[in-house]
């Protein structure tokens, strides 16, 4: 009881260390797991046993006997199934041509180059060799997205990383388990026409039945014949129902069911998959806690010995420093990324928890079998595995700087709200070289927002999602622009340290507005104030467009914004200056107002100034977005 209880505290210790130092969570659950197990037994314990000993002489233990295995198979089951769901055809679509050929020639250069390595540095047989190169072939978000979270990079850089890490990951275990079964049906050395008809089995049962019960959950859920408090649980016992029906069918089938299964449900249209997703994410998440700790206890000092030497080495410098690059470079052969971009997603390919996961249990079901050289499968990986996390999450920021994709000033602006208000905004800024992401909970609004070609993103703004989105690192400023107050400020106080480093604004509220103390107005606040949502709102609908008027000097901006505020159908928003930059009008102030001279131009919305109102004014030019 205290070793299992122990392993979930741990567990969950583990997570929140993750997340506390922004680090990938396999780390400190691979070396806890290490610590407890393999070192506790050889350096820590007066007896020399174990902390937490997952088998003790094939017959005791916390999982004695086949336990283990079981244990082992329905959790990576479960976490592939997750997995599976991730993989949305049309994503692979839209990710364009660099990441498409990442995930598939990439993989094909890591899965022939690492074989080559292992079996000419360590000598193993062809059949092992492969399994190895298989499992290495996925990265994954749950590595790269902590590394990268810190490291304000182009969006074109982080997109690619993010995307080969969530779209490899199905596809590399997919690999990986067709390899292992095929492995499997030969475990006696000779792969012959029974062994062949084996394989076909695995293949086409496990195929089939992820197929149809697939479809068959997807079709129980949308027509409501599973009550919604039942959902996730349903889910769940369907999953691991699917897994063991399979195996039963054709043994070792389960696994290429779960992925397929998985796959198919996430291309589907159910209105439930969001939710669906949620739960089987916590429940990877505790799955996963528990799973590495145990899988790294129960590595023995004796395995840890088998590659304590050069040819480690060796190997690890072959898979990081020759094979991901040239998989790299092959892959983005003819495309707009430029050399030091390339070097920089050459560097960054940690491994991350399905290689780990299912490694171990490859590596213990083969042994057990007697596959010749398998006890190799479990170390060689994790080494990979805490050699490219922690490669990565030491050097990737030094690394940036050094090649120089590292974006000293993060000047992406991120639009809290997407009504038509901010689609304007966002709009003329993306046409004058800022990077703009909209964030809306309403689909409508981002729906609209992209159909102008804006980048736009669906979520909820007390969810802790967006923190995690590395494609926002290039972010450096914030502008809360919703009708709701408390929202504009919660967002403020939430996102104004990650996102609003360079400055954080929200629209004044009518209350602060009809306060006439300026001294009492918020020092975030945006644009001007006497100008809330609403007086923004109405004048987007009489005046959908934004304007431009040459400045001449600093007198001259202060007499237009004097008009401005005895007009109602003009806002001022922005200042930009002679390189271009634009400035944030804030209710409060600017600095760039004492620098304003020939040649800089006052951006607003609204109708077009009435220039010969405007006495300082002397051939000043509109234009119109």
């Amino acid at each position: 009881m205290v070793e299992l209880g122990g392993i979930i505290i741990l567990g969950i210790l583990a997570q929140w260390v993750a997340w506390k130092f922004k680090i990938p969570a396999i780390l400190p659950l691979i070396l806890i797991g290490l610590l407890v197990g393999p070192f506790a037994a050889e350096y820590l314990s007066y007896d020399g046993t174990k902390w937490i000993e997952p088998i003790w002489n094939g017959k005791e233990g916390l999982f004695p006997g086949e336990s283990l295995f079981y244990f082992v198979s329905l959790a990576i089951s479960i976490i592939l199934f997750e997995g599976g769901l991730t993989l949305k055809f049309n994503e692979i679509k839209n990710v364009g041509p660099i990441i498409t050929k990442l995930i598939t020639l990439g993989s094909v250069v890591t899965f022939f180059g690492a074989a080559v390595a292992a079996h000419y540095v360590f000598y193993l047989n062809w059949d092992v060799s492969f399994l190895f190169s298989a499992l290495i072939i996925v990265t994954g978000p749950t590595v790269i997205t902590p590394i990268l979270r810190n490291i304000p990079l182009k969006k074109d850089v982080s997109a690619v990383l993010k995307w080969e890490g969530i779209l490899i990951d199905p596809i590399g275990a997919l690999v990986a388990v067709l390899v292992f079964e095929f492995i499997s049906v030969g475990a006696g050395g000779e792969f012959t026409k029974t062994a062949l008809i084996e394989f076909g089995k695995i293949v086409l049962f496990g195929s089939t039945f992820g197929f149809t019960f697939a479809h068959a959950l997807n079709f129980a859920i949308n027509k409501k014949l599973v009550p919604h408090y039942l959902l996730n649980v349903f889910a769940l016992a369907a999953v691991l129902g699917v897994f063991i029906l399979s195996d039963v069918f054709a043994h070792e089938s389960g696994l290429l069911a779960v992925v397929v299964m998985g796959m198919v449900l996430g291309n589907s249209k159910s209105p439930y998959l969001k939710e669906l997703l949620y739960f089987k994410e916590s429940l990877s998440v505790l799955l996963i806690s528990i799973l590495f700790i145990l899988l790294a206890a129960n590595i023995n000092f004796e395995d840890l010995l088998l590659i304590y030497n050069w040819n480690a080495v060796i190997l690890f410098a072959l898979v990081v420093f020759i094979i991901r690059p040239l998989g790299v470079f092959l892959s983005t052969q003819g495309s707009k990324l430029r050399l030091k971009e390339k070097l920089f997603i050459s560097w960054v390919g940690p491994r991350g928890i399905v290689a780990a996961g299912i490694a171990s249990l490859f590596g213990l079901t083969l042994a057990d079998k007697g596959v010749a050289d398998a006890k190799y499968i479990t170390p060689l990986v994790f080494m990979i595995v805490l050699g490219t996390v922690l490669l990565n999450a030491t050097t990737a920021r030094l690394f940036a700087k050094l090649v120089g994709v590292f974006l000293e000033k993060s000047g992406g602006i991120l639009i809290v709200g997407a009504s038509k208000v901010s689609r304007l905004l966002g709009h003329y800024l993306e046409t004058n070289g800022r990077h703009v992401v909209l964030i809306d909970s309403n689909e409508r609004n981002i729906e609209k927002a992209r159909e102008l070609g804006l980048e736009a993103i669906t979520t909820n703004i007390y969810s802790d999602t967006l923190m995690d989105n590395i494609e926002l690192s290039d972010v450096g400023y914030l502008m809360a622009l919703t009708g709701n107050s408390d929202i504009n400020k919660y967002a403020i106080e939430k996102f104004g340290g990650q996102f609003g480093e360079n400055g954080s604004f929200r629209l004044i509220t009518t209350q602060e507005m009809l306060d006439q103390d300026f001294s009492n107005h918020p020092k975030e606040g945006l644009f001007s104030h006497r100008d809330d949502f609403s007086s923004l709102l109405e004048l987007s609908r009489r005046h959908p467009s934004i304007q431009e008027i040459d400045l001449t000097d600093k007198a001259h901006y202060e007499s237009l914004i004097e008009i401005t505020n005895n007009d109602d159908d003009i806002i001022p928003l922005f200042i930009k200056d002679l390189e271009g930059e634009l400035h944030i009008i804030s209710s409060f102030g600017l600095d760039i107002v004492e620098k304003i001279k020939e040649g800089f131009q006052l951006v607003y919305l609204g109708k077009p100034f009435d220039v010969e109102k405007v006495p300082t004014v002397e051939n000043n030019s509109l234009g119109k977005e």
